[in-house]
């Protein structure tokens, strides 16, 4: 039986399974996509200290790297279910079941849709939610950025430098993050910046053409044709799978600063836990304190040389 199963492979997961492992605690990770969650979507991140610039992706490959270095096993499986029989916790994948002494959950968080007809069918066909991933397929031609954010502020960045023009629709009065962000992104001259709107339809046919916006301050629509749409309108806690055993505020796992649930071995980490900030600085502390968390019940529970 593993020591601590890790639900989840960003920076609150791959950190809680660094200090796990250097705990001397077996680890179980398991990750249903890619290892560095969300971050892996940020081409720069310029607030992690110690890194004054680096791409998501890069730094997500290091904390990888350290991880498995100490010893942490990774399981690319969804997870489907948890449940708690006393000391002993189930981790039901798509791939099976698996047994721990105690769980972390930093299943972090999915990118919010607009929930508009058509956007599922165009996903992948100019319809994206990574710049990153994407944005060459669009290079030399016209996009349109939804949001306002950090996210969608950096996704028009990059974007700005690889296609001819980049609208980004917002629906407050000014953008919403860091102001050097917003500095940087108002002095391009091929970004248009549409305040107070929204978007209200995809246009038909097989592949994206473009996008009608409303105003909400006239109620006015307006048809952007363009070759692409990127969507950043923030995120939603990826936590279905364990609503039958925790408690959820608004999809977020109902967890205190040391990240305890109210199931005694169970512990929540990252954007997934019920809090105010959520950054990749954040995620990580999680990990950290989720991680000694665990270490301290298991020695609690089954005794302090139990490894």
């Amino acid at each position: 039986m593993t020591d601590i199963i890790i639900i989840g492979g960003g920076p609150a997961g791959l950190t809680a399974a660094i200090y796990a492992r250097r705990a001397g605690r077996s680890v179980l990770l398991i990750e249903k996509s890619a290892l560095g969650g969300q971050m892996t979507f940020s081409p720069r991140i310029e607030n992690y200290p110690g890194f004054p610039a680096d791409s998501g992706m890069a730094l997500a490959d290091r904390m990888t790297e350290q991880a498995i270095e100490l010893g942490a096993e990774i399981e690319l499986d969804e997870a489907t279910g948890i449940e708690a029989d006393g000391g002993v916790k189930r981790v039901y994948t798509a791939g099976g079941c698996f047994e721990a002494r105690a769980v972390i959950v930093a299943a972090g968080a999915k990118h919010r849709r607009l929930g508009l007809p058509g956007e599922e069918a165009l996903t992948g066909r100019g319809i994206s939610y990574c710049a990153v991933c994407d944005g060459d397929f669009f290079r030399g031609g016209r996009v349109i950025v939804v949001g306002g954010g950090n996210s969608a502020m950096q996704e028009a960045l990059l974007l700005s430098e690889i296609c001819g023009h980049v609208t980004v629709v917002q629906n407050l009065p000014t953008l919403t993050g860091e102001q050097t962000l917003s500095q940087r992104l108002l002095a391009k001259a091929n970004i248009r910046v549409i305040y107070e709107s929204v978007a209200d339809a995809i246009l038909p046919g097989d592949r994206f053409t473009g996008l009608v916006i409303r105003s909400l301050r006239t109620g006015e629509r307006e048809t952007l044709k363009a070759d692409g749409l990127f969507i950043a309108i923030g995120l939603e806690p990826d936590t279905a799978f364990a609503a039958d055993l925790l408690t959820l505020e608004n999809g977020c796992v109902k967890a205190d600063e040391s990240c305890l649930t109210q199931v005694p071995g169970v512990f929540a980490a990252g954007d997934c836990r019920t809090k105010t900030v959520r950054q990749v600085t954040t995620a990580t502390a999680d990990g950290a304190a989720a991680a000694l968390a665990a270490v301290r019940y298991l020695e609690s529970a089954c005794g302090a040389n139990d490894q």
